[in-house]
């Protein structure tokens, strides 16, 4: 075994989240490694399938956006509706619109949310890494083993025929999925539950299907017949779709051994399908133990596992990538303390603890549950069996596809529940910890787009004076959006606003004099505990 090389940060796991933890490490310029097993990224078996609004405004500060866009099969505008339905060319129940980010204002976020298959999203992000000087992707191999001591890490990997090698770097970020090597290295568990029914995905080819639905275009269509229940929704506008069978144990086996069966009956119609991939799993509730053990760490499927119902698995993950690497390259960097890093678990395991929870919650009225022999009867047993579905539908569904309010309302400071009544609609309070209310500037400017890559205070030149002295005096790197004070204290209720990197309120005051200065530095590069 030979030393390969040496880094400052080795990112076991190439996946969307891996991949976005070594773009926010290289966009503080900090040299990394992402060590991943899968050389090419398979389109077979797409799992994400639309990245929030939050997640976007994460990526736009990479300068990805517009390819992701422009990768991506359907505009956000292709439709924003869930529909409920009885089978895919039967008889609409009802629907949701506006759902996960699509439909909201452009005003409150400065980019909306978007269609894209997790596939072309790790694409988009891999070809960037490739052109940056500073990040490496060690495609092919795999991670073996961590050791650590308080001199850095050594993380043992492997090719494709078994040769091993050895990284050393400051830090580990285990970004490798469920059977995380780096979390059992770290010596940290998972706890919570799994549930036994399961549940099959289904990818498939069909041209004709789309001519043949009679209620339009929608993100996702559920069925809601109790013989066949699930989910059926559009990869791209040349024949290819997704589709979940959740019937139960017995019908699950049915439907990986038939899978064309098992579409067929979803869509309710014999229409021609080639199935291109069968994917069984079942639902999982978990959260490890612990996030940090000395110089290791875990983000994304690592450190949560949650069930897909409201399609926050990935972009929980995401927001853990951008909150642990901007903080270890503020700390490689030497303008913050090691323990702004103990900050990492004590902001993100609460958000991931609230997630799983509403996703499990969401889980709980699936299409099974949904599902009523009532409405697969005659028109005349479906209109009256129709308005107390969807009135259900309406009551417990809403807020899985419509939460606002939880995903842009993620806040690290205690107030972060002021910004919603019960997850669906956001009204943004600028408090510290909060992400940073969003508004456009003259000629529709993003404020978000004149933040610095490292902190950046919000204000007069001459109210920041001393946060700006204190700050140079340190090498604490702080960018000034020179802003007037009145239109300030009119948006914010405040004239100056301290930001993160990752565009959250680290301090919201009226004024920051010499003696406060310090300590409002201090407070910002240690993070909320």
């Amino acid at each position: 075994m030979t030393a390969h090389r040496s880094t400052r940060v080795v990112i076991v796991g190439g996946g969307p989240v891996g991949l976005s933890a070594a773009m926010e490490l290289t966009h503080h310029g900090v040299p990394c490694i992402v060590v991943e097993p899968r050389v090419e990224v398979s389109y077979l078996r797409p799992r994400a399938k639309t990245t929030n609004a939050r997640s976007m405004e994460l990526f736009r500060r990479w300068g990805v956006t517009d390819e992701i866009h422009r990768r991506a099969p359907m505009s956000p505008d292709w439709s924003k509706d869930i529909v409920f339905c009885t089978t895919v060319t039967g008889r609409e129940i009802t629907r949701i619109p506006g759902v996960l980010g699509l439909g909201l204002d452009p005003e409150d976020v400065s980019e909306l949310g978007q269609q894209a298959p997790q596939p072309i999203v790790e694409d988009v992000l891999r070809d960037a890494l490739a052109a940056a000087p500073t990040a490496e992707l060690l495609l092919g191999w795999r991670g073996v083993s961590i050791e650590q001591d308080d001199e850095g890490v050594r993380v043992t990997v492997e090719d494709a025929a078994g040769a091993a090698s050895v990284i050393s770097a400051d830090y580990v970020i285990g970004a490798d999925g469920p059977s995380s090597m780096v979390r059992k290295g770290m010596g940290a568990v998972f706890e919570g539950s799994s549930l036994s029914r399961p549940n099959v995905s289904i990818t498939f080819d069909s041209r004709e299907l789309g001519d043949l639905i009679p209620f339009g275009n929608a993100v996702q269509y559920w069925v809601l017949n109790p013989a066949a229940p699930g989910i059926v929704g559009r990869l791209d506008m040349d024949g290819r779709w997704w589709a979940i069978s959740t019937a139960g144990e017995g019908a699950a086996a049915a439907a990986e051994a038939d899978a064309e069966g098992a579409v067929r009956e979803l869509l309710g119609s014999d229409v021609e399908v080639e199935v291109i991939a069968v994917d069984p799993w079942i639902v999982r509730t978990l959260i490890a133990d612990r996030y940090r053990v000395g110089r290791a760490f875990i983000i994304g499927d690592a450190a949560h596992m949650n069930p897909p119902w409201g399609g926050h698995g990935f972009n929980t993950g995401l927001g853990d990538a951008v909150n642990l690497s901007w903080k270890l390259a503020a700390v490689i960097d030497g303008w913050a303390p090691d323990d702004l890093l103990d900050s990492y678990e004590g902001e993100r395991r609460p958000v991931a603890q609230e997630f799983v929870a509403s996703a499990a919650e969401n889980g709980r009225t699936g299409p099974t549950r949904l599902a009523t022999a009532e409405i697969m009867g005659d028109e005349a047993d479906f209109e009256r069996a129709r308005p107390g579905v969807a009135d259900l539908i309406q009551e417990f569904k809403r807020i899985e596809f419509r939460s606002d309010g939880m995903v842009l309302g993620v806040g690290y400071g205690g107030r972060a529940a002021e910004q919603t009544t019960d997850g669906s609609d956001y009204s943004p309070v600028a408090a510290a910890g909060n992400r940073l209310p969003h508004r456009r500037l003259s000629g529709g400017t993003s404020l978000f787009d004149r933040l610095g890559p490292e902190l950046t205070v919000i204000g007069s030149a001459d109210d920041a004076r001393e946060l700006l002295a204190d700050a140079a005096g340190r090498g604490i790197p702080l960018t000034l959006v020179d802003e007037p004070a009145e239109e300030l204290a009119a948006f914010f209720g405040a004239r100056l606003v301290l930001v993160r990197p990752d565009q959250h309120i680290a301090w919201i005051g009226d004024e920051a004099p010499a003696a406060e200065a310090t300590r409002i530095l201090d407070r910002a590069i240690r993070g909320f505990r």
